[in-house]
């Protein structure tokens, strides 16, 4: 295995997935199993003394919430990306999710490529979404809306922003990218979430999407 490849922790209190998905890990020269916790508490122990790269985290848990232990692991680990992995997706969970900081949020019985890509795109500051789930976001966001919503204007800017974001790339990359500064990028940002009545990024490119403001590409 590569000195520059990626180290993952899997999280789920499901050996037989947990050992397969290492196994698949395992065929990428770019990524590395480095162990496999079963609770929250192991979550928290191993991420310390293994120092992973990226966590791979289940929602449910033998010892608690996945999202709970998701949130802690982001606070405490500033560089530390985690990816949630579902059985069952619903836009509370995606929202939690995001809320905690996740990078990722994937469906369990997702194709094997797909969530291989998906780790690869994954990175801090954003939230990867595969397009079914963008799609039942999008759909709960439009249920819980009124039918007069006045469709908000955006500026060019924010909408080149949006749509990077909304392809997995964090405000750093958009920068340098766009060619503005950081502190710019996130400006932007804060003023897209205003204007949309957003409460996270994720909710702001979901939102977006629906009115047709930005055409999102995911994984």
């Amino acid at each position: 295995m590569g000195a520059s490849a990626t180290r993952v922790l899997i999280v789920d209190d499901h050996r037989t997935f947990a050992e397969l998905f290492a196994l698949a890990l395992e065929r990428e020269p770019d990524l590395e199993a480095v162990g496999h916790a079963r609770t929250s508490a192991e979550a928290m122990q191993m991420t310390e003394s293994l120092r992973p790269d990226l966590v791979i985290m289940d929602v449910r848990l033998g010892d608690g919430d996945g999202i709970e232990a998701t949130a802690q692991l982001t606070e405490k680990y500033e560089d530390l990306c985690v990816v949630v992995l579902t059985g069952h997706a619903d836009p509370s969970l995606i929202s939690r999710a995001a809320k905690a900081g996740a990078c990722g949020f994937l469906p369990k019985d997702g194709a094997l490529d797909g969530m291989l890509h998906a780790l690869r795109s994954a990175r801090r500051g954003s939230l990867v979404l595969p397009p079914d789930m963008l799609e039942l976001m999008a759909q709960a966001t439009s249920a819980s809306s009124t039918a007069t919503a006045t469709v908000p204007s955006l500026t060019a800017s924010e909408r080149e922003v949006l749509e990077l974001l909304g392809r997995g790339l964090n405000p750093r990359t958009i920068a340098h990218r766009t060619g503005r500064s950081v502190d710019e990028c996130r400006a932007l940002l804060r003023s897209v979430m205003t204007k949309l009545g957003a409460h996270s990024a994720l909710e702001a490119v979901v939102t977006a999407n629906r009115y047709g403001l930005i055409s999102v590409g995911t994984v």
